[in-house]
């Protein structure tokens, strides 16, 4: 079985369009290398903020042929599995493996909300179909379907392979329950934006974060800050980025952080349908935030590294 370290800040990545809609694969890999070059230690591609259920599987396939070229060797890349059916799941889990990606994020399939016995049975078939190191993916706000603790701990005792849990349940008290569940078996790492330092100090290992598409070392300094227990410095950054970090935990959170990649240079707001682009108004709140934010940064606090490549707008 292959290695996989799940711990630190690792984004999970917006998918670049055209204007035509399709996939704009040159930014795509630039933003992979910038987000790797500022601090974070891997990418998940294909999740939810990646707009996976827009694209088909021929889009998905050359997605993640672009983003392990572009980090090859240097950062893991994560495949986001999920589909409408258990097959399409397997068959595309198998094919990330077939390209060189070091892990997996398993989540629940499309459309369809079932009781434990389906769903267990869904996930094993993902998790069996490959050796890859996964990660369980447990968002019952979006999809309706909540793996619980003791239903984390079984998928644990069946599958060697599940290593780690993308907590988004946006309950901090999840995190303590895993933790004397399954102990360090088990990887936690933390998928809403607003609670990580609350996660952390509750024994998250990682963050799998959203505005670090557009702010990755403000998210790694976020994130170290707190495991290192510097409380006083990471509660000052943290209220600095909080008004931003709201973006990851609304309906419109992928066009709200494309917007905001936007604004700094480091990206484009397209999205595919049936996602549109936010109203003007929309839009002008997210500059007033964003405007804010960069004029009031915390003293000590380090810009993101820009660069001419980074730079090159989606």
């Amino acid at each position: 079985m292959q290695s996989m370290r799940w711990q630190g800040v690792i984004p999970a990545m917006t998918t670049p369009f055209h204007h035509d809609g399709t996939v704009n694969h040159e930014f795509l890999a630039r933003h992979a290398r910038w987000l790797v070059q500022e601090g974070c230690t891997g990418v998940v591609v294909l999740g939810s903020l990646g707009e996976g259920g827009t694209l088909r599987t021929a889009e998905k396939r050359a997605v993640l042929e672009t983003v392990v070229r572009a980090i090859d060797k240097t950062a893991p890349v994560v495949a986001g599995i999920s589909g409408m059916s258990t097959a399409e799941a397997v068959e595309l889990a198998q094919l990330a493996a077939g390209i060189g990606c070091s892990g997996l994020m398993v989540l629940p399939p499309y459309a369809y909300t079932g009781d434990w016995r389906e769903m267990k049975a869904h996930v094993g078939a993902v998790l069996d179909a490959t050796n890859l190191p996964a990660m369980l993916y447990n968002n019952p706000i979006a999809y309706h379907t909540d793996f619980v603790p003791e239903q984390v701990q079984e998928l644990l005792q069946e599958h060697p392979n599940l290593h780690a849990i993308k907590e988004s349940s946006a309950d901090v008290r999840r995190i303590a329950s895993l933790r004397c569940l399954a102990g360090a078996r088990l990887q936690i790492l933390c998928g809403v934006d607003d609670l990580i330092v609350e996660a952390v100090y509750a024994g998250a290992t990682g963050w799998i974060a959203g505005l670090a598409n557009a702010f990755p070392r403000d998210s790694v300094d976020l994130f170290e800050l707190a495991l290192l227990g510097e409380k006083q410095r990471a509660f000052e950054l943290y209220r600095w980025f909080l008004p931003m970090l709201r973006f990851d935990v609304v309906p419109k959170f992928v066009q709200l952080i494309k917007h905001a990649q936007e604004l700094v240079d480091i990206g484009s707001g397209r999205v595919r349908a049936p996602r549109l682009e936010l109203s003007e108004q929309e839009k002008q709140e997210v500059q007033r935030i964003v405007r804010e934010a960069l004029s009031s940064r915390p003293p000590g606090f380090a810009h993101s590294r820009s660069t001419v490549e980074a730079h090159a707008n989606g």
